[in-house]
């Protein structure tokens, strides 16, 4: 019997080797190269379009495609308005966070009116029934499967030509055109490259879940966020109530909007209002406690940054963040020791994001200059304020995005003064709120105490 042939694919671009080597040379990715076994080429596809000449853009007609609205509010948020006919949504996290429960919810809701599909690869139909039980979700018209084999599956949606299906999970779906396992590199491109066909020839609004890595990154070849039309990720900590969920990719919304959910008794919950799930309640004022206001798409939040600095008790102090960058601390430090002559060389200093949120703008700077300023002098900050702002390493405060709506949703929970940046001071003030503008952080430093 011959010898299969193995082959080495790289798991972020998907390039092939016929040898294992440290770097891909098609990415210049290190140690991103696993075996798997080489498949004989046959043709699998047809082309997704039946026009096959050359058109001119402006000739083609287009409309606009109807969405499906989930029911569930901050879903359609991330969405962009709802499910989309031909659209293929991959939803990652890690496990146990909410996934399934997410999605069964939205089929409870879609079935009322539209054909849907749950096909389940990794529990069983009593499974997935107890758990539909156990939320107490109507499912009378929520048809189910649990099949992993790609061909059968195609057979069905097929012949049951559903509006919206849900594929639980991509990675446990195995091709017999393949010989690798389920899971593989090969397998999970193959079948997310069908699965992905199937939906924009036939109309199905396709819904992938997939695993993800210790790093938080989806699991298999990188090119199957490429492949989908919409990449989310589910984030939040496992021993916190919880869950948020993020648009990193759509073609059809807005990227990195949010949706705010709390796990209960009955499954997922929405959270109508997230800004005053991320600050706390104190009985009385504390030092290191500044609010901000950041940008999460088309929605301003309010967050509370909370520092601590302590004397060092070591050689080298410590620099630790939770939800922020924390590279970008050690550079927020070394500015305010240059342009404020505030030193923090012989501190430890700890800086953390109230909830759990992940702030990535660079909108948080002052906010977390302030909040370290006002624990190191133990001295709280004025009541009813916010901040924001971003640092440079020339000492300036630089301007935010969408500054005005920032603070409107700050004057909306009742908060009367604000530091902003000096050009996102406008001629029209936003009633309830009084604005102090700076240009250096030494004045922001001047100003957070009057």
């Amino acid at each position: 019997m011959a010898k299969q042939k193995s082959i080495y694919v790289c798991t972020e671009c998907g390039g092939q080797t016929l040898k294992w080597q440290g770097q891909c040379p098609h990415c210049q990715s290190w140690n991103t190269q696993v075996e798997t076994v080489a498949e004989k080429q046959v043709t699998r596809f047809s082309p997704v379009s039946e026009i096959d000449r050359v058109q001119n853009l402006c000739d083609i007609e287009v409309q606009e495609e109807p969405r499906y609205p989930t029911g569930i509010s901050e879903l359609d948020r991330v969405l962009g308005g709802g499910l989309v006919r031909g659209g293929v949504v991959l939803l990652g996290g890690d496990p146990g966070i909410g996934k399934s429960t997410l999605l069964l919810q939205a089929l409870a809701h879609l079935s009322i009116d539209r054909h849907v599909l749950y096909i389940s690869g990794e529990e069983s139909a009593q499974q997935v029934a107890l758990r539909a039980r156990r939320l107490a979700l109507n499912v009378q018209a929520v048809p189910l499967l649990a099949e992993i084999q790609l061909e059968k599956i195609r057979t069905v949606l097929n012949e049951n030509k559903p509006d919206i299906a849900v594929i639980d999970s991509i990675q446990t779906i195995y091709s017999e055109a393949l010989q690798s396992a389920p899971g593989s590199v090969a397998q999970v491109r193959e079948c997310a490259a069908q699965l992905t066909r199937m939906a924009k020839a036939s109309g199905t609004a396709l819904i992938l879940i997939g695993h993800v890595t210790k790093e938080g990154a989806l699991a298999g070849p990188r090119v199957l966020e490429h492949m989908v039309d919409t990449v989310l990720y589910f984030e939040g900590d496992m021993h916190s109530s919880f869950r948020l969920v993020r648009a990193f990719k759509n073609r059809f919304g807005a990227v990195n909007e949010l949706g705010v959910f709390a796990m209960g008794e009955k499954g997922l919950r929405e959270v109508k209002n997230p800004s005053a799930l991320f600050l706390s309640h104190h009985d009385e004022d504390v030092a290191g406690s500044c609010i901000m206001v950041t940008q999460e798409g088309t929605r301003p939040l309010l967050v509370e940054i909370q520092a601590l600095v302590d004397d060092a008790r070591a050689p080298h102090p410590k620099r630790l963040s939770v939800g922020l960058e924390q590279n970008r601390l050690a550079m927020l430090l070394a500015v305010l020791h240059r342009h404020a002559g505030i030193p923090c060389f012989d501190q430890d200093v700890f800086v953390n994001a109230v909830g759990g949120v992940k702030i990535t703008e660079p909108g948080a700077d002052l906010a977390v200059l302030l909040a370290i300023v006002s624990s190191l002098k133990n001295k709280p900050l004025a009541q009813k304020m916010v901040v924001i702002g971003e640092i440079g390493l020339a000492g300036e405060v630089r301007p935010v995005q969408r500054g005005q709506e920032r603070l409107k949703e700050a004057a909306k929970l009742g908060f009367t003064r604000a530091i902003i940046p000096l050009a996102n001071k406008t001629r029209q003030p936003v009633p309830g709120i009084d604005v102090t503008a700076v240009g250096r952080i030494g004045e922001a430093v001047a100003q957070m105490y009057e």
